[in-house]
């Protein structure tokens, strides 16, 4: 493991076992006025135990195929200890599901590390604003996912308002906040404060649990 100077900056741990694509990744991120790779490791062990001594990150970039302790099986264990924490799955490949198990698990969103690496950077950001960045394709498999496994539950009333539901609709298709202010003609901030009703509402803590709820208890 590598722990590079703090900057007051978004805090990023990359966990990635291949060593050219992760300093290559951490070089990127660098580069990026506002984000500072603080952290980069090559299994889940070494994060886990250095996220007992350390003051989290803000968002981890997290590799599904690790030696050792999975991605996904990783997951849990990184939000244990810091609930607050976002994280970014990377994959070779767009499985669906491995897409499904860690959306599931708690992944704020899912890129394949073929996303060109400005497009991760700009992921980053998304997440930090609340978002769910994954790519057009990983989208559509996570929707066609969803809809064969989430059988019919008992209808449940969350107490959601219409355009609560239709901001829901748009976050499952996988709009950006700002996308979806634009689709419904109204501000940022009131979409910000529609997005913090639901996750209240709907008892969760972020947009992918909102979504996996959503798609899960066919609430449109």
């Amino acid at each position: 493991m590598t722990t590079l100077a703090p900057k007051q900056q978004t805090r990023i741990w990359l966990i990635e076992d291949n060593d050219g694509f992760r300093n290559a990744l951490v070089r990127v991120i660098n580069q990026r006025p506002g984000m500072n790779c603080c952290g980069h490791f090559s299994s889940c062990e070494d994060a886990l135990a250095e996220l007992t001594e350390e003051t989290p990150p803000d968002v981890i970039m997290l590799d599904v195929g690790l030696p050792g302790m999975s991605g996904i099986d990783g997951i849990k264990r990184l939000r244990e200890l810091a609930p607050a924490m976002r994280i970014i799955m990377l994959t070779m490949f767009d499985d669906h599901d491995k897409v499904f198990k860690s959306l599931c698990a708690g992944a704020s969103g899912y890129l394949l590390k073929t996303t060109p690496r400005d497009k991760i950077t700009e992921a980053i950001a998304e997440v930090i604003d609340g978002g769910a960045p994954m790519n057009a394709q990983i989208a559509r498999l996570v929707l066609e996912k969803f809809t064969k496994m989430s059988a019919p539950a008992e209808e449940e009333d969350y107490g959601l308002t219409v355009r609560e539901k239709e901001v829901l609709e748009w976050m499952v298709q996988g709009l950006s906040k700002k996308e979806i202010a634009d689709r419904l003609s109204l501000s940022y901030h009131t979409i910000d404060t529609h997005l913090r009703n639901i996750y209240q509402k709907l008892q969760v803590n972020t947009r992918s649990g909102a979504v996996v709820k959503a798609v899960r208890e066919r609430l449109f």
